[in-house]
């Protein structure tokens, strides 16, 4: 992940903003889960980039609470169904945030190490590239698989499309990723919110990608050995 934190001004409550009727928590009732699109059962959870520098403190992205809630919930779900938890985390160059080793690059969620869960470190933004992330899932025999996390257009997008041409079904819940404003331009445009830049990410994923509107609506299952 290359880009820099930009210092957060409140944006989520920008009038320009769009904002979503979004759950206080991701315990959805039955109804409002239906509502949402149910999404059949994934056999792995892909947690990207979740690292302090990202999600806490004055230089988060501006729903870094929301991300996070949702990561939270997706997380103990998955661990419950004994799906394939992989904690991506990146390792920024020197200088940066996410600098190896520093306060930033720390996973801001807890790890349970286990046969079903794991960190994958990564130096670029598709968390395949360079990393034993393919042999992993195909070895435990995942098909399908969630992503949270940051940034949406950045890391998320790229590991996303990696996955899609290694023909995973991939689960993306709209409210579960993020990113940072991209500032204005000049001769160029405005501000662009982060929401816009989220959404516009995730759409230009394309139509293989499975984009719901809720991560309540994500399921899990255990994986089946020997893909």
């Amino acid at each position: 992940m290359t880009a820099t934190p930009v210092p957060r001004t409140d944006t989520a409550s920008d009038s320009d903003t769009p904002t979503e009727a979004a759950p206080a928590t991701d315990t959805a009732a039955a109804d409002e889960h239906t509502a949402a699109g149910a999404a059949e059962a994934v056999e792995a959870l892909l947690l990207v980039d979740l690292q302090t520098a990202f999600v806490a403190g004055d230089e988060a992205v501006p729903d870094a609470a929301r991300v996070l809630d949702r990561g939270r919930a997706l997380l103990a779900r998955a661990r419950a169904a004994g799906a394939l938890v992989v904690h991506l985390q990146n390792d920024g160059a020197p200088g940066t945030v996410d600098e190896p080793h520093t306060p930033g690059w720390e996973l801001h969620l807890p790890v349970q190490p286990g046969p079903s869960e794991t960190v994958i470190r990564k130096s670029e933004d598709d968390g395949f590239d360079g990393t034993p992330l393919g042999a992993l899932l195909d070895g435990a025999g995942v098909r399908a698989l969630a992503l949270c996390g940051v940034l949406s257009e950045m890391c998320v997008a790229a590991t996303a499309r990696t996955a899609l041409a290694r023909d995973f079904r991939v689960v993306l819940p709209h409210d579960a990723h993020a990113t940072y404003d991209i500032p204005a331009a000049a001769g160029i445009s405005e501000r662009v919110p982060a929401a816009l830049s989220s959404r516009a990410a995730e759409w230009a994923l394309g139509d293989e990608v499975e984009i719901v509107p809720r991560a309540a609506a994500v399921t899990f299952t255990a994986p089946r050995r020997g893909r």
